[in-house]
């Protein structure tokens, strides 16, 4: 399974984020539900403001059962 080529972009930019210590995690209200998500960030600046850009969310309940690696098998809990 080939991950696409905007995705390897943006875990790029997220890598170099993380690198330089410029990630933060912001409470936001999901936009279809209006639940709360926590959401991983790369914090840039535009002049003297901050500039948040939302990576993705951390998984609520147990990610073990959420997700399957591309075997097929289950993730082992380590």
């Amino acid at each position: 399974m080939a991950i696409p080529e905007a995705y390897r972009r943006n875990f790029a930019t997220l890598r170099r984020a993380a690198e330089k210590g410029d990630l933060a995690l912001m409470e936001c209200t999901d936009a279809a539900s209006g639940e709360p998500r926590y959401v991983i960030c790369a914090v840039g600046r535009e002049g003297s403001s901050y500039v948040m850009t939302p990576f993705g969310h951390l998984h609520d309940g147990n990610p073990f059962e959420a997700y399957m690696p591309p075997t097929g098998e289950a993730f082992e809990r380590r």
